[in-house]
């Protein structure tokens, strides 16, 4: 019996070893195609056919099971925004346009996404009136001059702070930290808010595990020291779940939870705190 059941261990180790892999590709592939504009349908993993008579689950549907891979998404876009200061550093533009540059690259990326969230939750904030109203006010596609000031300053400071940095690596390093953490702290946010709303991709998303939640902010957490010195990390780790608790406590009161546009607005003020915190720590 023994060696019948020792014989069988690899096999069973292979095959949970298969399944941790394709559970972590596929988590890639649904927070690259949610967070970013890249073609990667190549990556998509075969799934079985949908029960006869139900619909197909989209890729939105199963966001919330994904959510331990947001950081990995986060490193993406923060690698791609250090390589375009790069690039430009090397053509001989200045710092500042080097940074304006680095941050446009990483909301071309994005396709805005978490920008649009930002801007629609301060027209929602500057919007007089009860909760339904503010709620209108932000599925409203125009956007408004609160929504207009908010991207002018989140733009400008992330632009500032970077320039501050000065040299390529501390900007790499920054932009991976403030991106990775950014987007860590989202399914904390989404386990412990109420929904604003019934409808809408908030709730199509649907909430992630406790354990989707820890393994974020773990591999957020990770991913930085590998950016920054360990200290640092974990100072910029509580700023981003402050600045997340501070946004996501705004929502609660004025909305009555949150929405994608919510969610938005904790990346991006996230964001922005680490940039801020990794300038006092860096410089």
């Amino acid at each position: 019996m023994s060696t019948s059941t020792e014989g069988k261990s690899p096999a069973r180790r292979g095959i949970g070893l298969a399944r941790f892999i394709t559970s972590w590709w596929w988590d890639l592939f649904l927070a690259l195609s949610f967070f970013t504009r890249l073609p990667v349908g190549f990556m998509a993993p075969k799934t079985p056919e949908p029960v006869p008579g139900t619909e197909p689950a989209t890729p939105q549907a199963r966001l919330g099971q994904a959510s331990r891979a947001f950081p990995l998404a986060g490193l993406v876009v923060g690698l791609a925004g250090g390589l375009a200061y790069w690039i430009a550093v090397k053509l001989g533009l200045s710092g500042l346009l080097a940074a304006f540059l680095a941050v446009a690259a990483t909301a071309a990326l994005t396709g805005a996404l978490h920008e649009d969230g930002w801007a629609d939750f301060a027209d929602g904030l500057g919007c007089r009136g009860d909760r339904i109203r503010k709620l209108s006010a932000m599925k409203d596609s125009h956007i408004g001059s609160f929504g207009v000031l908010a991207l002018i300053f989140a733009t400008g400071v992330k632009t500032v702070a970077l320039a501050q940095l000065y040299t390529p690596d501390r900007v790499v390093t920054a932009l991976v930290a403030a991106h990775v953490l950014s987007r860590a702290v989202l399914p904390l946010a989404m386990r412990s808010l109420p929904l604003a709303t019934a409808q809408g991709l908030a709730v199509m998303a649907g909430r992630p595990s406790a354990q989707g939640v820890y393994v974020s902010l773990g591999l957020g957490l990770v991913i930085t020291f590998f950016a920054v010195y360990l200290p640092a990390a974990i100072v910029a780790l509580v700023v981003a779940i402050v600045a997340a608790a501070l946004v996501g406590a705004i929502a609660k009161r004025q909305f009555g939870g949150y929405t994608g546009d919510v969610l938005g607005a904790i990346e991006q003020v996230a964001e922005v705190a680490v940039l801020i915190n990794l300038v006092s720590l860096l410089t």
